[in-house]
């Protein structure tokens, strides 16, 4: 009984979290503006829907748009938090402490305060303040802390002395980072990458203050849509997006859990 209390209590969890993830999807293959379960039996399931999404120029363009954002924002925070991390753990003494800390802080602090501090910041050094620089560097301050957050870890997993014996072994000090280092860490950079693609794509906040006239990622042309109203003809469209996002982000994670057991096992 204490076992199946135990697996019940998982399944309410899980049916809690995910519940309104299925929905989406279910309401997905509905083409209607009205979410219910009547129009689920009057109008049937399709692919109309996908058809409109991938139909609708505009909207396929802010697709476009964003993905290509959150890969070039994802680079350079994976370049950037990789070498902090690096940097971080090899640091001795209160100066490692200090900027471990000082890279924590953009994590907990609120995404509304870095938006306009990043709005000043940029008022005050550029003529236009808002512009596609601004909106790469804005990604780029919420993405690369937790770039740094994923590396350290798999730094402290690793053998310390590997990087020493590269070394004694006649490597320089780059080739024992890049042959001996890198390699170990992979796992690490592979996952902050994708949750910095993840955050890039997700983020509302940041993306409104800092870009520039006239370009829109998913999520503010998404809440402008909602501010709309309901009747916009490109919102119920959006739940197959929505959906093709979580379906692609399954697969990411499937495929680099069966690519880290494979290497475990290697």
């Amino acid at each position: 009984m204490k076992k199946f209390f135990q697996i019940a209590y998982i399944a309410l969890i899980l049916l809690f979290i995910y519940a309104p993830i299925f929905t989406l999807v279910l309401y997905s293959f509905v083409d209607s503006p009205i979410v219910s379960i009547q129009e689920v039996f009057s109008i049937g399931f399709s692919f109309e829907l996908y058809i409109k999404l991938f139909n609708d120029a505009a909207l396929m363009k802010i697709v476009w748009d964003t993905l290509i954002l959150a890969v070039v924002a994802a680079v350079l925070a994976t370049i950037l938090g990789t070498v902090g991390a690096i940097g971080i753990f090899y640091s001795k003494g209160k100066f490692g402490k200090g900027v471990s800390a000082a890279s924590r802080i953009p994590v907990i602090n609120a995404e509304i305060v870095t938006a306009v501090a990043l709005v000043l910041l940029f008022a005050l050094v550029f003529p236009e303040s808002r512009s596609y620089f601004s909106l790469v560097i804005g990604h780029l301050v919420i993405t690369t802390p937790f770039v740094v957050l994923s590396v350290i870890p798999k730094l402290k997993q690793m053998d310390a002395n590997l990087y020493e014996a590269a070394l004694d072994l006649g490597a320089s000090p780059f080739g024992a980072l890049m042959k001996v280092v890198v390699p170990e860490i992979l796992p690490g950079i592979l996952s902050g990458f994708m949750l910095a693609v993840t955050l890039s794509l997700d983020d509302y906040i940041i993306s409104a203050y800092t870009k520039p006239a006239g370009f829109d990622t998913i999520s503010t042309y998404v809440y402008g849509a909602m501010a709309k109203s309901n009747a916009n003809s490109s919102l119920p469209a959006l739940r197959a997006l929505s959906a093709i996002i979580f379906v692609v982000i399954i697969l990411v994670v499937i495929g680099k859990n069966i690519y880290a057991r494979r290497r475990t096992e290697r």
